[in-house]
């Protein structure tokens, strides 16, 4: 909390989209003086000016570059690159610049009763952040704590600590851009679930890029919880300056060691919050418990376990949670079967990791691949793969490089390429079709494209929910 008095203070928001707006209608609302910077002059952006300007708030639009005099405060929305002439004006001139987490982290209230304001238990990571942090919410849902999964993902951070009735402890979703802009942020204990190259155009490096992921460790309390099988995470937390008595926490798909969470025989397992951990553990459910149970959702469910555990979340309320929780569409989601060949929408893994991952967790594979690589390299994830791969089908723009990476690691894999110029509905179902005549009995049929799809597709979502449609079409062919 902070005494940060807003009362006619000159701000900038820097961006009009909905976090910029929200942080806008906020800041207003605490009296400050907000002006709404903003690059773009579209119809849509104006829509939104006037509704702010009705409101008593001043919008620039066409022009996100120039500061404007007199401002003391910059609060930004999460896209925002750190290397925008705005931000270098503001460096130049000595103006703080706030991202909308971190103004949320100030305006924090205290709970009735305890003078403190509720928790903040936080995740990051390049894959899994949402699916995590909607376990953890339904995990403390069961346990009896009004929750939410906020930040990233869901309800608003502004919103979630600004609420009429408050929480009592928050599950929040940050992303590397929300970290970071959010110097003052420190979670009562906080997860980095993995780390793989994204965003690097954004960041400028690697190194920038886990720097600003590390920034959720930074003054954790209870507990720092990293991923066993990626040493970058653990290095993240030997790294970060936390309250004196903070645990490292590891998560792994094996058998944990003391002060770890794992699995023994299809059981989750936690050896950290317990009496004499050298001894004892604690079940908190089967891996049946988590929906669905691949390898990476499995870890994911630990990490969310050894969150909610830092808490005081009892065992039973783990696996109550777990067992209540639904994963969002386009996330490893089972479409159907047809022919006896199953199809699974993991529209949601738009880079390799996240692919990986995927693919790690079937076999025979029909394996529906490409897009927009933003950058990536393929040849890991092909080379992975390439035992549990039947074919591949390669959709959109830069399928040239992961074609490339298929006749260098996995030559003798059938591959086959939709025609060019198609998008939308058409190009799904032909290749869903292609796919089809591609695949045997008991094999799966996976949509991990591990690219960006707007080169043929509105969103990830647009090409998850065509991949159903057509698969539906094909059981509708065949009589099932």
């Amino acid at each position: 909390m902070t005494n940060f008095d807003f009362k006619n203070l000159p701000v900038v928001v820097a961006g009009l989209g909905v976090s910029g707006i929200s942080a806008a209608r906020v800041l207003n609302g605490l009296g400050a003086s907000v002006t709404v910077v903003d690059g773009g002059s579209g119809a849509g952006l104006k829509a939104r000016a006037a509704e702010l300007t009705a409101q008593g708030v001043a919008v620039r639009l066409g022009d996100g570059a120039s500061l404007p005099e007199g401002t003391e405060l910059i609060v930004t929305s999460p896209g925002w690159a750190p290397d925008s002439p705005l931000f270098a004006a503001a460096e130049a001139a000595g103006v703080p610049v706030w991202g909308d987490v971190e103004l949320a982290w100030r305006l924090r209230k205290p709970l009735p009763g305890t003078g403190e304001p509720a928790p903040w238990l936080a995740v990051t990571g390049t894959n899994g952040k949402t699916t995590t942090v909607q376990m953890l919410a339904s995990i403390l849902t069961a346990a009896g704590r009004r929750t939410a999964a906020v930040g990233n993902v869901g309800v608003s951070v502004l919103d979630a600590v600004l609420a009429e009735e408050p929480y009592d402890v928050l599950a929040v979703e940050l992303s590397s851009y929300q970290l970071h802009w959010a110097p003052s942020l420190r979670p009562y204990s906080a997860a980095v679930l993995n780390l793989a190259p994204d965003h690097l155009d954004w960041h400028g490096s690697m190194e920038a890029y886990a720097a600003d992921k590390g920034r959720i460790y930074e003054g954790n309390v209870v507990a720092c919880v990293y991923n066993l099988a990626d040493p970058a995470t653990e290095a993240l937390v030997m790294e970060a300056d936390v309250e004196e008595g903070c645990r490292a926490i590891g998560f792994g798909l094996g058998a944990p060691s003391p002060s770890n969470f794992g699995v023994v025989d299809g059981l989750l397992v936690d050896r950290a919050f317990v009496e004499d951990r050298t001894k004892n553990a604690a079940e908190l459910g089967s891996v049946e418990d988590v929906n669905p149970p691949a390898p990476h959702n499995i870890a994911n469910a630990l990490a969310a376990a050894a969150l909610a555990r830092a808490y005081g979340v009892e065992p039973k309320a783990v696996r109550e949670g777990l067992r209540a929780f639904r994963p969002d569409a386009h996330r490893i989601a089972e479409v159907g079967t047809v022919r006896e060949v199953t199809y699974i929408d993991d529209s949601k893994a738009t880079n390799t990791h996240a692919a990986a991952a995927s693919l790690a967790a079937y076999r025979p594979i029909v394996w529906i691949a490409g897009g927009l690589a933003k950058g990536a390299t393929f040849d890991d994830l092909v080379q992975g793969a390439a035992e549990r791969l039947r074919a591949v089908v390669l959709i959109g723009q830069d399928r040239a490089l992961i074609r490339e990476a298929l006749e260098r690691h996995a030559p003798d894999v059938p591959v086959i390429e939709a025609a060019e110029g198609q998008t939308g509905a058409v190009a799904m179902a032909e290749v869903v079709r292609t796919a089809a005549s591609l695949a045997r009995s008991g094999d799966t049929v996976l949509l991990a494209p591990a690219c960006a799809s707007m080169d043929m597709f509105t969103n990830y979502g647009e090409r998850g929910d065509l991949f159903a449609a057509a698969v539906r079409g094909l059981a509708g062919t065949s009589g099932e």
